[in-house]
């Protein structure tokens, strides 16, 4: 019997299942540990967020594995902050993220500050 013959004899009685495999420690779907208007949850976030926000942001960026530098581009705050919401599985859309940092940019920095914090 020919290897072509074989194959034939033997049909495919099972597909190849898809295996979803998580990166991060929490596979299923959490929330913010924090509210965005829950500033004075931690004093020295927020008084750095109100007072020096670049340096926050620079200091967010640098926890959550970027370049220090980053929050300097235009834009970039948007996509650090999806960012984290997709390494955490928490869920949102971009929309959201973009009315949080245009609205009150402090306060949502502060909160990304505390949520890389309470997950480090």
């Amino acid at each position: 019997m020919t290897a072509q013959q074989m194959q034939m004899t033997y049909p495919v009685t099972a597909q190849p299942q898809v295996v979803q495999v998580f990166t991060s420690s929490t596979p299923f779907a959490s929330q913010w540990t924090s509210d965005v208007s829950d500033c004075c949850k931690d004093m020295g976030v927020c008084l750095c967020g109100t007072f020096c926000p670049l340096c926050l942001a620079c200091r967010v960026a640098s926890n959550f594995g970027e370049c220090c530098c980053l929050p300097i581009i235009g834009g970039t705050m948007i996509a650090l902050r999806t960012g984290i919401r997709e390494r955490y599985h928490i869920p949102g859309t971009i929309c959201n993220d973009c009315v949080c940092l245009t609205c009150c940019a402090p306060c949502t920095l502060c909160q990304m500050a505390r949520e890389l914090k309470a997950r480090k």
